[in-house]
C-alpha cells in the first residue's frame, strides 16, 4: 500500500532534498502544492490532516504552527526542525541511539540537529557504558558547510568568495546545546563552539579529551571498541578503526546520508580526540528524515539513502 507524503517547506535545501530521496519510490507519493495553494491556509491544512505522513522543514515557531494545524489522529509526524527535540511526547530520531523500536512506533518524531547528530552519536554510548563521566565540562568543536545555514548563509557564502571562517555562536547559549546535553544525559550543558566554512555540504564534529584529568575515563582503545561494539551491522553509521593523520572536508563532496566516527588517541592515554564526520545535509538532515520515514513505514531503514 503506498503511504502519502507531505513535505511543509518543500521548497528549502532540507525539503528538496528530501524529496530528491523519495523520488521515483513506489513505496510513497508525494503531496504537493503549487505557489498559490502553499500559502493559502486552508490548502495547507488540508494537505496536513489528509497525508498519512507529514515532514516539517520550517523555522521553529511555523513547525509549532503546523504541528498544531494538525488535528487528524492518524497523522504521523517528522519534524526537521529543533522546535521539538527536547520536548514531551515526541520521540528523538537517532534510531542507532534511542533504537529502531521507538521510531518505528513512533506518532511523533523530531529530527536530530547535523552538529549534536555528531556529538550525541560519539558520546552517548560512551557515557551510556560508564567509559566517560557524565558530570564532566565537555567542549564541542565544529565546522560545516553553509549549506545548513538555509538560504542566508548560503547567499552569503556566494555572494562573498572571500569567506574563510564564519565562527558563530560566539555568545553561547546555542539552541543546539539543550538537544546535546539531553539525549547525552550530561549533567552541564556542553561548551558549543560551531564554524562554518567556504563548502555547500559537510560538517566534522570534534570533542576533545583531557582523559587523564578525569575521575572516571577509559583508555582511548577502549573507547573505540566500545563504540564499534554499539555500532556493530549498522549499514549507516561506521566507527574506523584506524588514525589517520589528516581529516579533509571537500568543496567537492557528494551527498551521502553515513555518520563515519573516528578516536584519536595519545600515545600515552592521557588524552583522546572523538571525531564525527558527516554530511550535514545526509545524516544531519534530509537523509536522518528519510531513515526515520522508512521505519516509521514500516520499511528498510537504507530505502533511498545515499550509502
Amino acid at each position: 500500500m503506498t503511504a502519502t507524503v507531505f513535505i511543509d517547506g518543500a521548497a528549502g535545501t532540507t525539503g528538496l532534498e528530501i524529496a530528491d530521496r523519495l523520488a521515483g519510490r513506489s513505496e510513497f507519493t508525494l503531496v504537493t502544492l503549487d505557489e498559490a495553494r502553499r500559502k493559502d491556509p486552508a490548502a495547507r491544512a488540508e494537505a496536513l490532516n489528509d497525508a498519512d505522513f507529514v515532514i516539517l522543514c520550517l523555522p521553529d515557531d511555523a513547525a509549532r504552527d503546523a504541528v498544531a494545524m494538525i488535528r487528524s489522529e492518524k497523522v504521523r509526524v517528522i519534524d526537521a526542525s529543533s522546535a521539538h527535540r527536547t520536548a514531551i511526547g515526541w520521540t528523538y530520531g537517532f534510531p542507532e541511539v534511542i533504537g529502531r523500536e521507538s521510531v518505528a512506533s513512533a506518532r511523533r518524531v523530531s529530527n536530530p540537529g547535523c552538529y549534536p547528530t555528531g556529538f550525541i552519536g560519539l558520546l552517548a554510548p560512551l557515557v551510556g557504558a560508564g567509559l566517560l563521566p557524565k558530570d564532566w565540562p565537555y567542549v564541542c568543536h565544529a565546522v560545516s558547510g553553509y549549506s545548513g545555514g538555509g538560504k542566508a548563509m548560503i547567499g552569503q557564502f556566494e555572494a562573498d568568495r572571500d569567506i574563510a571562517f564564519r565562527a558563530y555562536g560566539l555568545g553561547l547559549g546555542h539552541k543546539h546545546v539543550p538537544e546535546m546535553q539531553r539525549h547525552v544525559g550530561l549533567s552541564h550543558a556542553p561548551l558549543f563552539a560551531p564554524a562554518v566554512v567556504p563548502a555547500h555540504r559537510g560538517m566534522l564534529v570534534e570533542v576533545p579529551l583531557q582523559l587523564s584529568a578525569m575521575s572516571l575515563a577509559a583508555a582511548p582503545d577502549v573507547l573505540r571498541a566500545s563504540l564499534v561494539e554499539a555500532y556493530r551491522g549498522s549499514p549507516i553509521v561506521k566507527v574506523r578503526e584506524d588514525q589517520p593523520a589528516e581529516l579533509l572536508l571537500r568543496g567537492s563532496m557528494a551527498p551521502v546520508d553515513t555518520l563515519e566516527l573516528l578516536v584519536f588517541g595519545a600515545r600515552d592515554g592521557s588524552q583522546a580526540r572523538l571525531v564525527a564526520m558527516l554530511d550535514n545535509l545526509g545524516k544531519g538532515a534530509s537523509g536522518a528524515a528519510v531513515q526515520n520515514l522508512n521505519l516509521m513505514a514500516g520499511l528498510d531503514e537504507t530505502a533511498g539513502l545515499r550509502l
